[in-house]
Parts: C-alpha cells; structure tokens; sequence
C-alpha cells in the first residue's frame, strides 16, 4: 500500500540546490576565526566557540536549502511560488550564455535565486500582466531537465541560439584565413 498523497503523485521535477564541496570550506574558516579571535582571553573557551559556530554554520547552509518543484499547476523556486499558467516561454542555458545570462542580459526586477558553485541556468518568461517581475532566473544542475518539464528548451535550440551558433562559426572561418 502507497502512501503518497495526489499532491506529490503529481511533482514533475524537484531538485534541491545543496552546496557544493568547495563552499563547506567557509563555515570551517569561519569558525576557526572565531575560535582564534577567542583563545588569547580562554583557550578552552576559544575551542567551544569554534565548535559551536561551525555547528550553527552547518545547521543554517543545511536548513537553508533552496528547492525547485515543478508540478502540474505550480513551480516554486526557493521561497517563492507562481501558478504555471503564469510562465510563458522557458529556456535553459549552459557555459557561456548562462554567465551572461547572470549578468549583462540580466534585467533589474527579475527573480533570481542564483548559486556560483552552478553552472546552468533556466529563465521562465511570468506572463502575469499585473506582476512586473519579466522573468524567473534560477540555477540548477540540470538546466535541460527543468526546462523540459515546463515544456521548454535548452538555449542551442533557439532561433537565437542557432544564428549565434552559425555567426561564431563563421568568425572561427575567418580567423583561420
């Protein structure tokens, strides 16, 4: 006998954006720092702190994790919530489009909720005429898969995509001459 309820039966992708190895360095020299700043007034005092920082940095990176879910009427990205008729066009993006996504084609009110440790990226289009957020910008590890479940595609699929694909190859042509 199942126990799933019909709300999570019909959960079309989730992922959940955990930190990557090298951010867990972080908390470690933080509480080493605060340890250390400590241990002249009280060495055992300075190791308690220490511990009890580092414990209280994992606790909040691990309490702190965002979710993507997309279901049959919504996505929630992190702490935020959009009803999927909302979203018009999605699209997904990797390397280099996806850091200027992030950056010089960003637009000011869109939402984001971006991680550095990854790469890709997904961009979906609010339809809503009465939000003035144009868009949702959010990071993933598996840009195609997200973009798929909202009925987009990846970036290379695009008309935008394929000319600035063809203008690059002609570049490269005509830097070999």
């Amino acid at each position: 006998m199942s126990n799933t309820s019909p709300a999570a039966s019909s959960v079309l992708y989730s992922e959940k954006l955990w930190p990557s190895a090298s951010t867990w360095i972080w908390p470690i020299i933080i509480a080493l720092t605060a340890g250390i700043a400590v241990a002249p007034v009280n060495t055992v005092l300075g190791w308690g702190v220490g511990i009890a920082m580092l414990i209280a940095l994992v606790v909040i990176f691990l309490v702190r994790v965002p979710t993507i879910e997309v279901t049959e009427t919504m996505v929630t990205v992190g702490r935020a919530s959009i009803e999927r008729q909302f979203i018009g066009e999605v699209v997904g993006y990797r390397g280099d489009e996806a850091f200027k996504q992030r950056g010089q084609k960003l637009h000011g009110l869109a939402y984001m909720l971006l991680r550095g440790w990854l790469d890709g990226v997904v961009k979906m289009e609010v339809t809503d005429e009465r939000d003035t957020t144009p868009y949702w910008l959010t990071s993933t590890r598996r840009p195609e898969e997200l973009a798929a479940a909202l009925g987009g595609v990846m970036y290379e699929f695009t008309e935008e995509g394929k000319a600035e694909a063809v203008a690059e190859e002609e570049s490269a042509q005509d830097s070999e001459d």
